[in-house]
């Protein structure tokens, strides 16, 4: 539970507040960005909700904290606000919220399909999801990026009898998963789910394109508020950076218009303008590509 006493100094005054235990993992800055700011190494409420819309989107930070970092002295609606999650994000596809600490507060969806739910990386682990993915229909498949957004992946495949799908190489994180994706070449998982390897941020990390429409990229690739473009991490890849790169340039092959990423934002585009994004980034870092080791 967040604590007043130990606010942060940019926070300014009213219901809402971060405190000094926030991991500055983005997740707030998602989903209300007109209250919540970044100072760099932490989150800060920089305008109090101006409306219900404001409030109510405040609110889901609270609960999609991974930390219990933001607190409210006002709790008027908060329990609803708990049970909006998953939000959908498009027909069929929705945000779970609930961040975990175990994965440094990354994001995980959610996909209603006819043929069986997917997840894709994992929750932390709440009764009041758990009831609304029943409601729902379950979880038949969770699928896995890589090892660092797994979270509470076992209690979710226990609580529903789901497959948990991972690359092998990826499969120290989860050594019970159910199915195994090996090599490096796209392996069509079910109708309308592909998995695409994407090796760099970690050795075995995939992305799950659906429906030829949602890419799920984990930790590869995300979109930039800041640059107003799409962008991937060099300064937080565990593994090879000249791999992800060529990873980014395979993407190339695809086309998809919404980018839902494990951590950073989250964006929609027309096609044509995310294969414009997506060519102007892989021509951006392939000049540092000679340069770089294995």
């Amino acid at each position: 539970m967040a604590d007043r006493a130990l606010r942060v100094l940019e926070n300014v005054e009213g219901d809402f507040f971060v405190d000094s235990s926030c991991i500055d993992c983005d997740t707030c800055r998602q989903l209300a960005p007109a209250c919540f700011a970044d100072q760099g190494a932490y989150s800060y409420v920089y305008r109090q909700p101006r409306n219900r819309e404001e409030k109510r989107a405040a609110l889901h930070a609270v609960a999609a904290c991974p930390t219990a970092s933001i607190g409210t002295s006002d709790k008027k609606g908060a329990a609803d606000a708990v049970t909006d999650f998953p939000l959908e994000l498009a027909p069929g596809v929705f945000f779970c919220g609930f961040n975990s600490r175990k994965s440094f507060g990354g994001n995980s969806y959610f996909v209603d399909h006819a043929a069986g739910n997917w997840l894709i990386d994992s929750p932390r682990y709440v009764e009041p999801l758990a009831r609304r993915f029943a409601e729902r229909g379950g979880i038949q498949y969770i699928f896995l990026t890589h090892r660092d957004d797994v979270a509470d992946a076992e209690k979710w495949a226990k609580r529903f009898g789901a497959i948990r799908i991972i690359h092998r190489l990826e499969l120290a994180s989860q050594p019970a998963a159910e199915r195994i994706i090996d090599g490096f070449e796209p392996v069509e998982l079910a109708p309308e789910f592909l998995a695409i390897p994407t090796p760099g941020h970690t050795r075995g990390h995939c992305a799950l394109l659906y429906r030829d429409e949602f890419l799920f990229t984990g930790d590869h690739l995300s979109w930039s508020r800041e640059a107003k473009a799409l962008h991937a991490y060099r300064d937080v890849c565990w593994h090879s950076w000249r791999q992800q790169t060529e990873s980014l340039a395979k993407l190339e092959s695809y086309s998809f218009e919404w980018v839902l990423p494990g951590h950073g934002q989250r964006i929609q585009l027309p096609r044509e303008e995310m294969r414009r994004q997506l060519k102007w980034l892989v021509q951006s870092v392939r000049p540092a590509r000679a340069s770089l080791g294995a």
